[in-house]
């Protein structure tokens, strides 16, 4: 878009106006604009390439400037005082347009040594107020003030519409030794598309950026960066707010439907629904199924619609996919306003190698490490952040109070942390090398990481910051000042990936390993942990939740029910991916919407009603969420039954006691007789077999204890275990 006629020569001139012309110049402001020249007069210059004539405002009417030899530059020196402080140049365009404009290079320095300063020292929590494009007054005059880092240009220009993608046009002021160049446009406003064009200082390359700042990007595949409005939204959720911050969440149900809001649902012709839209759909869903999140995949923006938003080129930017800002805002304050938290994945660990974002944003290597060992992910063709930088470290931080703090976002999951913590993540051996001592450890990330987790819980109590960290890594979800890394909770990949192989199983084979359903408590109360079955287990081939089960379609189905049973009465919180909660049987397609039609059938209502009782039992059962965390909350029945393939356990806060039995055939157990710790009549509360949500009706009767000791309890009950189901007895008089 940029465009560089050829220059040509003027041996005449001096070096600072040929530098000028060869857009090439460190400091314009030295150059253009009003300077002292002989004693009681002043010099104005500008430079308009492809302009015919052009004047400048004053007291006694437009002061003719004069052109410098054949160039662009023009010039006008008079006595001091004559023109305006903020003077206007007027011009004819090569299309005899007149055209008028404050002169950008009348005006001071915008931004303050002290935003400088903190930005420097990677301190500066909202760095994204003074970087980027932000709209402006400069001493009472209406624009667009534009910064960006970039300490390895020569020369660094905003280009736009405005200035027909020129380089040369409005070159922009460095700040000191900040790396931070700035430039107030007058007469530009909120909606105008720009980038910045940048010279690299060594090489000479140059290089056509999106703004990291920008808070707008036009419609992929357009890459322009799009100056936002100021925020005028009007928030309804100050109680909300309120009650989270106080809010004890450790020990409250946290149930997350984790959506992508490209393919939950389409509109009639197939194309997206706009963030308010799909406020309104979603929330009645979600309410409805009784979860209390909805995760989004990134909204952040991206090129790349297949990279499901995890290739993220604007960090401060919902996607124009949807909608604008503000719409995004409204999707948020909806789902509060309706009882809904709103969790973001946010992708810290990599960015794309695009040439219009971040990869050599200045020519050098800025955002990422100029050694491919510490700076590429082989595997995802991505490069990964330099967080010991203190500016880069900076930008991921105030990314991430941005999300919180503008969008009001309940929490981030912060994607892909294991790729972040070790150096040799999937890396063969003499592709990376080690840190200072030695170890394989990236001491850098590890301690951006900690410094995010402070400074997001430190600035917005009860937000939640979530980790997909995939190996043993310990204290992840552990507080800092304990040596942890400070997340809230941690995914519990070990325990999905050992459940889903076991119920991958033919159920003549489960009794095998049966160790693959009760290793998972070795570790349960290590971390905070969140169970997922998440959009990753659902694509390349991996089958969808309802195909991974095995045998007919009954069996699949009532798997599929156990399975959802076991979870939600398992120690976590709990995350499912859209389509799951009704069976789905296809894949998860980013290009199009779920198969809603499924919910024609009954099966899939009857998996439906189910996903929706659990999540009302695990909210209004304290013995299911108080104790997630912690062992007070669970005791085992029975974890050896391998033979007969049944799992069973206690699930207990101070006012309830609720019982559990999980059979993974499908023989039904006649007569099985459970331990529990206390007399009374046990009632059944939820039977994943019930009629209801498409199974058998066995099992349904409850069971009064005898004092006939089993299993190491000092009770007894006799039930009727329903086949590839699970039971939830409840304790009669229990809260």
């Amino acid at each position: 878009m940029s465009r560089h006629p050829k220059t040509q020569k003027h041996p005449g001139l001096n070096a600072d106006l040929r530098l000028l012309l060869e857009a090439r110049h460190h400091d314009p402001f030295s150059v253009l604009g009003r300077h002292s020249a002989d004693a009681g007069e002043d010099r104005v210059r500008v430079f308009i390439p492809g302009a015919r004539q052009a004047a400048i405002e004053s007291a006694v009417g437009e002061l003719a400037l004069t052109r410098v030899v054949d160039t662009g530059i023009f010039e006008w020196q008079g006595a001091s005082g004559l023109t305006p402080l903020r003077y206007q140049v007027i011009w004819q365009d090569a299309q005899n347009i007149t055209r008028r404009a404050v002169d950008p290079y009348c005006f001071p320095p915008q931004l303050s040594d002290y935003d400088l300063h903190l930005f420097g020292e990677g301190k500066h929590w909202h760095a994204y107020r003074f970087l980027g494009a932000h709209v402006h007054e400069a001493d009472g005059v209406n624009g667009v003030l534009f910064a960006v880092w970039a300490p390895e240009a020569e020369r660094v220009s905003v280009v736009g519409d405005f200035n027909q993608w020129d380089g040369r046009r409005h070159p922009m002021r460095i700040r000191g030794g900040s790396g931070v160049w700035e430039l107030f446009v007058p007469g530009l406003g909120s909606g105008t598309l720009y980038k910045f064009e940048l010279r690299h200082r060594a090489s000479g390359t140059l290089h056509l950026k999106s703004d990291p700042y920008a808070q707008r990007f036009e419609l992929r595949p357009g890459t322009a960066s799009i100056v936002a409005a100021p925020d005028s939204y009007v928030w309804r959720d100050g109680s909300w707010l309120t009650a989270r911050a106080q809010a004890d969440w450790l020990h409250q149900p946290l149930s997350i439907y984790e959506a992508h809001l490209g393919s939950w649902q389409r509109d009639a012709e197939g194309g997206f629904l706009d963030y308010r839209e799909l406020a309104h759909r979603l929330v009645e869903h979600v309410s409805y199924l009784g979860f209390t999140h909805i995760e989004l995949l990134p909204v952040t923006e991206h090129p790349f619609d297949a990279s499901w938003g995890y290739q993220t080129t604007g960090y401060y930017a919902p996607t124009s996919r949807f909608g604008t800002p503000d719409d995004f805002r409204y999707f948020v304050d909806y789902c509060h306003y309706h009882g809904i938290g709103v969790l973001l994945d946010w992708v810290p660990g990599h960015f794309p190698k695009d040439t219009f974002a971040l990869a050599r944003f200045d020519g050098s290597a800025l955002y990422e490490h100029e050694d491919p060992r510490r700076g590429e992910h082989r595997d995802w063709g991505t490069l990964i952040f330099n967080y010991g930088r203190n500016e880069v470290k900076n930008f991921l931080l105030a990314s991430a109070v941005y999300w919180l703090e503008e969008f009001h976002l309940d929490g981030l999951r912060v994607d892909a942390v294991a790729s972040m913590l070790y150096l040799d993540y999937s890396r063969a051996p003499g592709d990376w090398y080690p840190n200072i001592h030695g170890g394989r450890e990236n001491l850098e990330a590890i301690a951006f990481l900690r410094e995010l987790n402070s400074v997001t819980h430190g600035a917005h109590p009860g937000t939640l910051m979530m980790a997909e960290e995939s190996t043993a890594w310990p204290m992840v979800s552990r507080p800092v000042s304990h040596g942890g890394l400070g997340f809230s909770m941690k995914w519990n990949m070990g325990w999905m990936h050992d459940t889903l192989q076991y119920m991958s199983l033919d159920p003549v084979y489960r009794k095998h390993h049966h160790d693959r359903l009760s290793f998972g408590m070795l570790y349960a109360f290590t971390e905070n942990f969140i169970l997922p079955f998440s959009h990753d287990e659902v694509v390349h081939g991996k089958a969808s939740m309802h195909y991974k089960m095995p045998g007919d379609e009954w069996q699949r189905l009532a798997n599929l029910r156990l399975l959802y049973t076991y979870m939600y009465t398992y120690p976590g919180k709990k995350l499912l991916f859209m389509g799951a909660e009704f069976a789905q049987g296809r894949e998860w397609d980013h290009t199009q919407a779920l198969d809603w039609y499924v919910l024609d059938y009954a099966p899939h209502r009857g998996v439906q009603n189910l996903v929706t009782d659990l999540n009302r039992l695990y909210r209004e059962a304290s013995a299911l969420h108080c104790y997630e965390f912690d062992w007070r909350g669970f005791e085992w029945i029975e974890c050896h039954d391998a033979a007969q393939s049944v799992l069973s356990y206690v699930r207990k806060s101070e006012q309830q006691t609720l019982v559990v039995a999980l059979n993974f055939t499908p023989v039904p157990r006649h007569k099985y007789r459970l331990g529990v710790p206390y007399p009374g009549y046990y009632r059944v509360i939820l039977n994943s077999d019930s009629a209801f949500y498409g199974g058998g009706n066995l099992g349904q009767a409850g069971a009064d204890a005898h004092h006939a000791p089993w299993m190491g309890r000092p009770y007894s009950i006799v039930i009727d275990l329903p086949p590839l189901a699970g039971i939830v007895l409840k304790l009669a008089g229990d809260g």
